[in-house]
């Protein structure tokens, strides 16, 4: 029961980061908007304060290393343009497929997985996951914008 429950959360909060990447489009980013998420989200490690979340060595492993796999198609899909109103991320087509798609794998991972886990242990791996995924995108967001940054600064300073 704790499993379909866990899985129905999964789906809500996906629906949500969706809705919110969608909107997050419309607006210039900044660096405090790309690096704030992840530092957010750290605060859930303390979950491993409680025996009850804690994984073994090669769970930790294991999820890192799927999140960071999973980070790869984040990275590849997130570019950004620049207006004239500033930076602001491209509207990929595609990313909307490719969160439901990783949310799905992520889904059916917990399905199969559940029978194996514990359900504390799986939910540790799946934040370790979900925080493996999220921190190599945001890095690579943030050297992507401070690039363009740079880029936009000299060409002003031509002009001034």
């Amino acid at each position: 029961m704790p499993v379909i429950w866990s899985t129905i959360a999964a789906v809500i909060m996906g629906s949500v980061v969706l809705m919110i990447r969608m909107k997050a489009a419309r607006r210039p980013v900044s660096a405090k908007k790309i690096i704030l998420p992840p530092l957010f989200m750290s605060t859930g490690a303390l979950m491993f304060i409680f025996p009850f979340f804690r994984v073994t060595p090669l769970e930790l492993t294991e999820a890192l290393l799927v999140g960071m796999i999973f980070s790869i198609v984040l990275i590849k899909t997130s570019n950004f343009e620049e207006r004239e109103e500033g930076i602001f991320m491209k509207p990929s087509k595609a990313f909307p497929f490719i969160l439901i798609g990783l949310l799905v794998i992520r889904i059916i991972m917990k399905l199969v997985l559940s029978s194996t886990i514990d359900v504390g242990a799986l939910s540790g791996m799946f934040w370790i996951l979900a925080f493996g995924m999220i921190v190599p995108w945001r890095i690579s967001m943030y050297l992507q914008y401070r690039k363009l940054v740079s880029v936009r600064g000299k060409a002003a300073s031509q002009f001034a």
